[in-house]
């Protein structure tokens, strides 16, 4: 059975469609990703699983029950905002606690759950610490901890990461789902940054203009988008208007690539769109999809150098390690391109 599932989730706003037919599930134990860029629908659709807000269509289940009428303090599900939205005037171990004391525990039982959920976000240091003393990242572990003490059956966070610099953000995102995953509650985020969307998450929900565009696994999405807007939106620059000549083969401005095996290749005279995976560039003489190209500029990223080529009908991006000496711009370079690294996108 699956844990949560949304079918055909309505909703408008000022009179426009901002959530059109929604339908997606997630497994029990998943941390699940709503990505999307602004507008898309996908904070209104986490507030509508928590109960904070109805929609107009549509039903909400979860463990197989329709929850879509049941109040937001009896769904067993914890939303952690934004902007953490910690007590002022309590401690860490106060907030933490907060949540429990309104299930009326024991003070036992708050106290040991407390210590637990110190130790797990690792601040078994700051129990007394006032939280206005905190940094960033410290409140972001509290808010995770008051969240998860209650041991909520549905855990979600709208941009749990937004607020942080860049730093405490990149170490997060390897801890955040290393701590939910130890609890083992089923999590949905929320995010308009695809990487965050790949780093945290078991299975990306992509959304625009209040619609599922894809979903499934971060690396599927990443190694077969649906259409253009979705490789775009993903970071993946490499689109060329194509034609195909035949199920393995694909004809560009810059000209007749062979592709490997394409169950998803239409008939030949089909016209869509060639997306390049830079992995499948290389810059060295080959038989297979050789090509020649200028380069046009060259920017250095600290972990790789950034390559554009211009080529007859668009430019190829591709990144080049550190430890290789990158060619200069407007310089010329042959090279070619794995047949595996090519993916037809319907027009």
């Amino acid at each position: 059975m699956t844990f949560l599932e949304l079918s055909d989730i309505h909703k408008t706003y000022e009179d426009a469609p901002l959530l059109c037919g929604v339908t997606f599930g997630v497994e029990r134990g998943e941390i699940a990703c709503l990505l999307g860029p602004s507008g898309s629908g996908k904070t209104t659709l986490l507030r509508i699983i928590a109960g904070l807000e109805m929609p107009e269509r549509g039903t909400v289940s979860i463990e197989g029950a329709d929850v879509t009428a049941l109040p937001a303090h009896r769904r067993g599900v914890v939303l952690m905002f934004q902007d953490y939205a910690l007590f002022p005037h309590r401690t860490v171990a106060q907030n933490i606690a907060f949540g429990l004391r309104m299930q009326r525990h024991s003070r036992a039982a708050i106290a040991a759950r407390v210590a637990e959920m110190l130790a797990l976000t690792g601040l078994e240091d700051f129990a007394d610490r006032d939280v206005n003393l905190l940094s960033g990242g410290e409140r972001q572990r509290v808010a995770l901890a008051r969240s998860l003490a209650p041991q909520p059956r549905l855990l979600l966070l709208d941009e749990p990461l937004g607020a942080l610099d860049r730093n405490l953000r990149e170490r997060l995102l390897e801890e955040l789902p290393v701590i939910l995953r130890r609890v083992g509650v089923t999590a949905i985020t929320v995010t308009h940054d695809q990487e965050e969307a790949f780093a945290l998450s078991d299975r990306v929900v992509l959304l625009n203009a209040g619609r599922v565009v894809q979903s499934g696994r971060p690396e599927t999405l990443y190694d077969r988008p649906h259409d253009t807007w979705v490789a775009r939106f993903l970071g993946l620059e490499n689109l060329f208007p194509a034609r195909i000549r035949h199920p393995q083969q694909v004809e560009v401005a810059f000209g007749v690539l062979d592709m490997a095996d394409n169950a998803d290749a239409p008939k030949p005279g089909a016209e869509g769109h060639l997306l390049i995976h830079p992995w499948g560039i290389h810059l060295e003489a080959g038989t297979v999809n050789a090509f020649t190209a200028q380069v046009t500029q060259r920017t250095f990223h600290g972990s790789r150098f950034r390559l554009t080529l211009a080529v007859d009908g668009g430019a190829l991006h591709l990144d080049i390690p550190p430890g290789q000496t990158p060619p200069a711009p407007g310089e010329t370079v042959h090279g070619w391109i794995e047949p595996t690294a090519l993916r037809w996108l319907p027009a």
